[in-house]
């Protein structure tokens, strides 16, 4: 082996077996995400070092069932495995990882990859679950029948793979090399036949398991309750309830700091420059638009919480089944419900999920509804809307706030379904589609997980606000400073640069729906992403604005010179509004056809604006204003 490059490693196994939890255990914070060259396939890759110092390269490759690939998650698995890709190098050494309570389900694949002939290592995952079921698993056993190295793992325990790292270390200390490409068999893997295969893992597991264990009992009375066809919807909306509750009340103290921050910085910077240029960039422009959308970051990180402590714990899955028949009675496949449920993170992971939906006229149905579902992004345009005209007080033992969050998921879902529902009418429906999903067994969320997920979360929103949104808001600054007012003008120079023209031509469009040039300017930049509506709303009034005062008290801005049936408005509007970029592209990268992607754009612009009419009329007669 090359001491220099690190040992390459690739992380093989069927979904749920806890491989990436042994990647995190693995690479903590050390790991970024991007996709497979020409796919929308996802790829983790981190580093790590062993305790006697070696460096290792790990992948963790998308879960499959098989290398007979089904899906592009299992096709990309077989095409790294057999160094198949121009853009990677194939593995070193492969990592299958099992888990200890399916080895049934699980061997299949590990007997498959055990065909390529590549150097392979068997990780056991979860044997604490095995043990306190009862089962008695023979890893000497396995290890013979399998003619490979096999290691218990516990992966989301402290020290849970050291086990396996000192077998890594031998290995690589026993091989001064590992062939790269050594025994790369083309399509052997598909040489032995189905039958082949399930009679030598029952002899496997006749040899090495002594002791099937219990049933998962108490996995079995907590499905008989989520699963309830009364109950289980009642759980259901309960936590989703309880998710946007968390979202306002447990975000107050985190945001009120981001906003003093920033208040301070913009007061500190704004006392040690000049009146100039410069410093209205730095206040008005950077800190003004960047600020004010950094401050919803602590109800963002709130949401994936939630999300990802309950796809850690198994219950999404379980969600997935309870709705499968209400999806279906709306021409949606049940397996639609895991990318609509991404989708209210973002719709470009959602949309990405699609490709586990094998009939082409479901798949493009759920393309079509997934940015209806409230993503993330949209977080920030409803937390400022609500923050400013939705008293904070208390309906029984709930906080309105909340409630009125809770009531747009909810809208963006009804519609989802009612699109839905037209698609299938003009699209065609060939009948159902029975769904098929493994169901993993419940855990505890892992601490070490969620807080690597949050930290993955918040620093792609960082990111975004130090690069797209931060080039957005000094190009808005830049539109809303030049030309300069002329002589004698009474009014902020704003209304007299590019931006301010161009807000006072597009008000006259969005003058029916209650929107004044002010919305009409933000909604522009908030076509590359929703959040940026945000800063630039910041970016714009810190320019209207007489005095000194920064976006993040934006807030007493807005509902000082907003109507309320113009934000009840602006609400409607980005319940259905056009998507962002970003996700168009995604459409056209999946569907590799522009058709629907103007589709898209059309029918989400036609809903917004009809939505933000009928909402800014219908309040405006009852409530006037």
């Amino acid at each position: 082996m090359n001491a220099i490059r690190p040992l390459r490693l690739a992380l093989v196994g069927n979904p749920n077996c806890g491989k990436t939890a042994l990647f995190n255990r693995l690479t903590g914070a050390r790991q970024k995400v991007a996709n497979y060259a020409g796919v929308t396939v996802e790829r983790k890759e981190g580093q790590f070092f062993s305790a006697t110092g070696r460096a290792y390269q790990v992948t963790d490759l998308p879960g499959a069932y098989s290398l007979k690939p089904m899906t592009p998650d299992e096709a990309i698995t077989r095409e790294v495995l057999l160094g198949a890709r121009a853009d990677e190098a194939a593995p070193d050494l492969v990592v299958l990882v099992v888990d200890a309570t399916r080895l049934r389900l699980n061997l299949r694949l590990v007997l498959e990859v055990l065909r390529l002939k590549r150097p392979t290592v068997l990780a056991v995952n979860m044997m604490d679950v095995a043990r306190k079921r009862g089962m008695q698993i023979d890893i000497a056993a396995l290890q013979r029948e399998l003619g490979i190295p096999v290691i218990e793992t516990v992966a989301v325990q402290p020290g849970g793979a050291s086990a396996l790292l000192a077998q890594l270390d031998q290995i690589a200390a026993d091989h001064a090399g590992l062939p790269p490409q050594a025994g790369v068999p083309g399509a052997e893997s598909d040489a032995a036949t189905v039958e082949d295969t399930q009679a030598r893992v029952r002899r496997i597991l006749e040899a090495a398991v002594a002791n099937p264990g219990r049933e998962n009992v108490p996995g079995e009375r907590i499905d008989a309750v989520v699963l309830h066809p009364v109950a289980g919807y009642v759980i259901l909306a309960a936590v989703l309830f309880l998710i946007f509750q968390a979202v306002f009340s447990w975000s107050q103290w985190p945001m009120e700091l981001i906003k003093d921050g920033v208040d301070g910085l913009g007061a500190l910077v704004r006392d040690a420059m000049p009146d100039g240029l410069l410093r209205s960039l730095l206040v008005d422009g950077i800190l003004s638009g960047v600020g004010s959308v950094l401050v919803f970051l602590p109800q963002i990180l709130i949401l994936f919480l939630f999300i990802l402590a309950l796809e850690d714990s198994g219950y999404l899955p379980r969600a997935a089944f309870l709705l499968d028949r209400l999806m279906g009675s709306v021409g949606l496949s049940g397996r639609a419900f895991i990318p609509l449920l991404s989708s209210f993170a973002c719709a470009v992971p959602g949309i990405m999920a699609t490709r586990t939906i094998q009939n082409p006229r479901d798949r493009l149905a759920t393309i079509m509804i997934a940015p209806l579902m409230t993503c993330s992004a949209r977080l920030p345009v409803y937390a400022l809307i609500i923050g400013a005209f939705i008293p904070e007080r208390s309906v029984g033992i709930f906080n309105l706030q909340g409630l009125v969050l809770f009531g747009l998921y909810v809208l963006g879902i009804v519609s989802a379904m009612a699109v839905a529902w037209v698609f299938k009418r003009t699209l065609g429906n060939k009948g159902a589609h029975a769904l098929m999903l493994e169901l993993p067994d419940y855990h505890w969320p892992n601490l070490r997980n969620l807080a690597i997920g949050l930290w993955e979360r918040a620093r792609i929103f960082v990111s975004r606000v130090g690069t797209i949104i931060l080039a957005l808001m000094v190009l808005l600054w830049f539109l809303s400073s030049f030309p300069a007012p002329p002589a004698g003008a009474t009014g902020p120079a704003i209304q007299y640069s590019l931006a301010g023209q161009l807000g006072q031509w597009l008000q006259l469009v969005f003058a029916p729906v209650g929107f004044n040039w002010q919305i009409a300017i933000a909604l522009i930049p908030g076509l590359a992403a929703r959040e940026v509506a945000v800063g630039a709303l910041g970016t714009v009034y810190a320019l209207s604005a007489t005095g000194d005062a920064l976006a993040t008290t934006l807030t007493p801005m807005i509902s000082a010179t907003w109507t309320l049936p113009t934000a009840l408005s602006l609400l409607a509007w980005y319940v259905f509004a056009p998507q962002c970029i970003s996700t168009l592209s995604i459409v056209r990268r999946e569907t590799n056809s522009w058709k629907p992607v103007l589709a898209m754009a059309g029918y989400m612009f036609a809903l917004a604006y009809l939505a933000a009419f009928a909402t800014f009329q219908i309040s405006r007669a009852l409530l006037g204003g």
